[in-house]
């Protein structure tokens, strides 16, 4: 149950009639402003998030792997001998 064609220029015309052309015109363009406005930041987020993203991938691959004292102590022996 959705609201039709009717419903929507009824409510257009109270919605004129209580505000006045202008004032309609200016908080169409504000509410138009602030939606823009949102998707900006949230595309904005997006992309931080991606670039943190890329840089830990980045960083893990970059990192050499840990060697632990006894596996290194080991491949001293095995080389000596």
């Amino acid at each position: 149950m959705g609201i039709g064609m009717k419903e929507l220029l009824v409510i257009l015309a109270i919605a004129l009639l209580v505000f006045g052309a202008k004032k309609l015109k200016t908080i169409g363009s504000d509410l138009g402003g602030a939606v823009k406005g949102f998707k900006k930041a949230m595309n904005e987020g997006d992309d931080e998030e991606q670039k943190k993203a890329e840089e830990m991938k980045k960083l893990r691959s970059d990192a050499p792997d840990a060697e632990f004292a006894e596996k290194a102590n080991a491949e001293k022996k095995d080389r000596q001998a």
